[in-house]
């Protein structure tokens, strides 16, 4: 099992950037892949980015170009740098992490973006 924490959201003008940072206290982490998902209000959960166990990157085509996820395991961590950031960015992102078959998922950070 692991516990998954997001954290890093917060207000910020349209342009600027925030780092988000997802961590998991298991020291099976580096065996983990982690997938980093936002939730607008009323709208459904998308898929924004994602690491391999072997750091293969993925992004959304709305991430493309303007976030960058990456893994740290002995912290035990997983960043998403998240630079010019629009007010359509705005969402609650939620980690997952996952390994095998079993998937863990954190509470969510909210970020918010200003025009």
């Amino acid at each position: 099992q692991a516990q998954v924490v997001e954290s890093g959201g917060g207000l910020v003008q349209a342009g600027g950037s925030l780092r988000l940072s997802c961590t998991a206290s298991t020291p099976r982490f580096s065996g983990f892949s982690i997938n980093w998902y936002r939730q607008a209000p009323g709208k459904q959960r998308d898929w924004v980015a994602g690491i391999s166990r072997a750091g293969h990157v993925q992004y959304a085509d709305s991430a493309k170009g303007r976030f960058t996820i990456s893994r740290d395991n002995a912290r035990y961590a997983v960043y998403l740098d998240m630079k010019t950031l629009q007010p359509e960015d705005t969402a609650k992102y939620f980690c997952k992490a996952s390994i095998g078959t079993a998937d863990y998922w954190g509470q969510g950070t909210q970020v918010t973006v200003s025009s």
